[in-house]
């Protein structure tokens, strides 16, 4: 199969405007991948699949990532005005002079949910192409759109990566939790998920699980006084 510089440079060719990036692996694999751009991503998915040489004709995998804010500091010169006792012709005389200092300054680069694809040819017998797209942040702004209707592969695992992360696969033709229930409010796999204390679905708490579920059990039944206390007033 051709390199990812090799691929990265035929759709560029293929796909007019569209900006692929390649991802760096620094690891012993070696398996650099291709960032794309969401509103590219159908044409560059339908040409890897219908270019004869590359011919990627199976998904085999769906998964997500999340990557939270990040806080950041950086070392920067400033240039500030600062009073100083300077040597005059009449002893020590205050002066303003400039003085350049480092400063550390923190800045927060903001998160975002990505996608990763990887690709396979039944025909040719290579692969995998690893592919990657990523939301804009890790709020309201979290619509990815489906491959589904350029490999049907990718139907169910979109529909948990939706139900896990929170990315919402635009065009998919069944977008809906497929482990959680329908009523279940977070996603279980962002980094900053918190676990219930409660823990119904848990039939033999133990360990950390168990302590857990007896202080929840314990603020319920505050919880309850104090409301039988309000009725009673």
């Amino acid at each position: 199969m051709k390199s990812v510089e090799e691929i990265k440079a035929a759709i560029e060719s293929a796909v007019p405007g569209a900006a692929v990036e390649v991802v760096p692996n620094p690891g012993p694999a070696a398996q650099h991948s291709l960032r794309i751009a969401p509103e590219h991503a159908i044409d560059i998915a339908q040409f890897l699949r219908d270019d004869p040489e590359l011919a990627l004709d199976f998904l085999s995998n769906v998964t997500g990532v999340d990557w939270p804010d990040k806080e950041i500091a950086e070392k920067v010169k400033v240039t500030r005005e600062v009073k100083k006792m300077v040597d005059g012709p009449d002893g020590k005389v205050e002066q303003t002079v400039q003085e350049t200092v480092d400063e550390t300054r923190k800045r927060v680069e903001p998160g975002c949910l990505e996608v990763v694809f990887h690709l396979y040819s039944i025909a040719k017998t290579h692969g995998p192409l690893v592919i990657r797209m990523r939301t804009k942040n890790r709020s309201d702004q979290v619509e990815l759109p489906s491959v589904t209707p350029i490999w049907r592969s990718a139907e169910f695992q979109e529909r948990e990566v939706f139900d896990l992360y929170g990315i919402v696969f635009t065009g998919h033709p069944d977008l809906r939790r497929i482990l959680m229930w329908d009523e279940f409010k977070d996603y279980p796999m962002r980094k900053d998920y918190v676990e219930p204390d409660d823990f119904e679905y848990e039939p033999t708490p133990h360990d950390e699980v168990l302590k857990r579920a007896q202080k929840h059990k314990g603020r319920e039944q505050q919880t309850g006084i104090r409301d039988q206390e309000r009725v009673a007033e």
